[in-house]
């Protein structure tokens, strides 16, 4: 069967990462700073993610390394396009190759291999089980037996909603990027700001890398972000930032990601499955221009 447990349960784990991402989209927009270094970002979370897992023997060091390395890359962009005031766009790119090289030299520098890291000693993110909820038809495969990254990219979704909105936190975020005037009238700094705002989705990122590390499976790979912060830039785009819409958009994307991957078990190649979310990013977002720009001529 194709549509059995097995293809339900896989997708959390596909949409998380991707959510995750989105969710430090979303806040870059409302700050008005254009991040498209999130695929950087998830590919340094990885690595930090399965560096920490492995030489602390917990996943939960894990993701603390994973965090602070997030952070870190958040840091680093602010100090370019913020305090610098380099071009956003630039950064990124420079961001996303540095991530590549960076990652690809310290897995042979530390590790002594290349292309991929396994080991045992690398531990997996523990797995919530809800009991009785496992017997529930559909939702207790879609439920049950997920790590605690899957719950957290939920939560944050109307958590981030709510402080973006009915928040102090919200408001000095939204002011930075559409009235910074204002928010230096009231003795915060717009810079400040944003340079806060890059650093939380460095670690919302981050933690998307190591749901794709050391809890899909527990090993690094070379690019193994695989276009998902693409993904994730492209439901924000989509959604006009606007949290309520991100979720199913990701749950959509994590559907199609699991499809994908289940096709591959039927005979089709590799190469045409795994291109599946990525041909449907570049549709939705054609739709979206196209939206975009019927409006603006109305206007």
């Amino acid at each position: 069967m194709f549509f059995d447990g097995a293809f339900i349960e896989s997708i959390p784990r596909f949409f998380t990462p991707v959510l995750l991402a989105a969710i430090g989209s979303v806040l870059c927009e409302r700050a008005r700073v254009f991040n498209i270094a999130l695929e950087g970002m998830m590919l340094i979370g990885a690595f930090a993610a399965v560096l920490g897992s492995y030489y602390s023997g917990s996943s939960f060091g894990g993701l603390a390394v994973a965090m602070a390395a997030g952070a870190a890359s958040g840091l680093v962009f602010a100090y370019f396009a913020v305090w610098r005031d380099g071009d956003d766009i630039i950064v990124s790119i420079g961001l996303n190759v540095l991530a590549v090289g960076l990652t690809a030299l310290l897995l042979r520098a530390v590790f002594g291999v290349s292309g991929q890291f396994d080991d045992p000693r690398i531990a997996e993110l523990p797995r919530i089980e809800l009991g009785p909820v496992a017997d529930i038809p559909v939702l207790g495969a879609l439920l049950t037996g997920q790590s605690i990254l899957v719950w957290l990219a939920v939560i944050l979704v109307f958590v981030v909603h709510y402080l973006l909105n009915n928040h102090s936190f919200g408001l000095r975020v939204r002011a930075a990027g559409q009235n910074a005037a204002a928010l230096v009238t009231v003795g915060a700094s717009p810079k400040r700001t944003k340079t806060g705002v890059l650093a939380i989705c460095g670690v919302l990122c981050a933690l998307g890398g190591a749901q794709l590390s050391i809890s899909n499976v527990t090993l690094f790979t070379e690019g193994m972000s695989a276009g998902r912060g693409w993904i994730a830039l492209v439901i924000m785009m989509m959604c006009s930032a606007r949290l309520p819409r991100v979720l199913p958009a990701a749950v959509a994307f994590g559907v199609v990601d699991a499809f994908g991957f289940r096709m591959q078990g039927l005979g089709l190649p590799q190469q045409f499955t795994e291109a599946t979310p990525y041909v449907l990013a570049l549709i939705v977002l054609m739709i979206a221009f196209r939206r975009r720009a019927n409006q603006q001529h109305a206007l």
